[in-house]
């Protein structure tokens, strides 16, 4: 087969398995009809996320854990944070924050956790405290008082949604795999970061309460980060799942902690008050990784 032959037949295959954003869009005869799928395409399309190889723990010659920060201000990464409409039921496509929120209410995302080491799960009742803030207006409080009771129409509810989220922490394993001879990235965690939501029933008080709001075990979310779909800016008919995007590290981070003997302190913490230091120490970090295999193969 020539190489012609190759590259045609590997385009062909991708345009026949992803056209997803506007799948029977050519076809359809009325409008509901765009993104329904025939069975034949159900059963064809009947796929999962790509599984790790297995790694036993002793052809891991070298590792090192990172934490990072995805900005989401930065325009390479806005394939997460956009759509931030998430009423907008014409689109089958979400935000990152959005797939997962949905997938944890309905159970197939089973466990969030309370930080980044995955020691301390956490429920729905308690995201709730951290999702949705309550806020009774000054009739409702006279009310009360009269009365005993508040009606609902004097409580104000604040909810986070995606366009609150600021940024994205993740927690990854670089390791050295010596069968292969090569350095791999495995994603543990991701968190969605972003003001608390009292900040929007308060917004003129010009506080910055960032706080990370759960935090996900990677392994565990990717059939349903696998079935969620991403806008892809260089062709709009072969949309990418988060978890490829995930998996193949297309966006841009900044390390902000890595595993040290001082209790994985962060970068902040030894580097203070000078945003160009802990830069560049997060870029010394990032070259310390990327040089391990370099000099692995030096004699």
């Amino acid at each position: 087969m020539t190489l012609r032959n190759v590259v045609l037949c590997v385009l062909g295959l991708g345009m026949a398995t992803s056209a997803h954003a506007q799948l029977n869009i050519l076809n359809a005869k009325t409008p509901e009809e765009i993104g329904q799928k025939t069975e034949a395409q159900i059963a064809y399309d009947n796929d999962g996320p790509l599984p790790y190889g297995y790694t036993d723990s002793r052809d891991v010659l070298w590792a090192k854990t990172t934490w990072e920060i995805i900005d989401l201000n930065e325009r390479v990464n806005f394939p997460l944070y956009y759509p931030i409409d998430t009423n907008n039921i014409g689109s089958d496509r979400r935000s990152l924050y959005d797939v997962l929120v949905k997938n944890i209410k309905n159970g197939k995302i089973d466990a969030v956790y309370a930080d980044s080491y995955f020691t301390e799960k956490r429920t729905l009742d308690d995201l709730e405290t951290s999702l949705v803030y309550s806020d009774t207006t000054d009739l409702g409080i006279e009310q009360y008082n009269a009365e005993g009771v508040v009606d609902p129409q004097y409580v104000r509810r604040f909810t986070l949604d995606a366009g609150d989220i600021e940024e994205w922490r993740i927690r990854g394993y670089w390791y050295v795999d010596k069968r292969q001879g090569e350095l791999k990235y495995r994603l543990l965690g991701l968190c969605p970061v972003a003001n608390e939501a009292r900040s929007k029933a308060f917004p003129d008080d010009g506080v910055d309460s960032k706080v990370e709001l759960f935090w996900v075990w990677f392994p565990g979310a990717r059939e349903v980060l696998h079935n969620a779909r991403t806008f892809n800016r260089s062709n709009t008919s072969q949309p990418i799942t988060f978890d490829h995007l995930l998996n193949s590290r297309r966006f841009s981070a900044v390390i902000y902690r890595e595993d040290n003997i001082q209790g994985d302190r962060d970068v902040k913490d030894y580097i203070n008050d000078n945003a160009l230091m802990q830069l560049m120490e997060s870029n010394r970090i990032k070259e310390q990784i990327r040089n391990i295999e370099l000099d692995m193969w030096n004699y």
